[in-house]
C-alpha cells in the first residue's frame, strides 16, 4: 500500500497546524496532493483504466474545493499552502 499510517501523519505533522488535526484544510489539501501524484503516475502507465482515471479527476476537483475555501477563508493560509506543496508554477 502506498499511503500507510505512518505517512498520513507524516503529513498531517508537516503540513497542519497539528499533527492530531487531520480534518484541517492543509492537512486535507497535503494528504490530497499526495494521492494525487500517486495515482497521475499509475494512470501514465495504464492508460486503460478509465476508472482510476475518474477517481483522478474527483479528488483533483475535491482539493480545488478545498483550496477555493481556504482561498475565501484566509488568503495567507491558502498562500503558504500554494507554497509550500509548489502547486503553482
Amino acid at each position: 500500500m502506498y499511503l500507510t499510517s505512518e505517512k498520513k501523519q507524516e503529513i498531517f505533522a508537516t503540513y497542519a497546524k497539528d499533527a492530531k488535526n487531520t480534518g484541517s484544510a492543509e492537512g486535507q489539501i497535503a494528504l490530497f496532493t499526495f494521492r494525487i501524484k500517486h495515482l497521475t503516475e499509475y494512470c501514465k502507465e495504464h492508460k486503460n483504466d478509465k476508472f482510476t482515471n475518474r477517481a483522478l479527476v474527483l479528488l483533483v476537483g475535491k482539493r480545488r474545493k478545498l483550496l477555493d475555501y481556504l482561498k475565501r477563508k484566509d488568503i495567507e493560509r491558502y498562500r503558504a499552502i500554494i507554497k509550500a506543496l509548489g502547486l503553482r508554477k
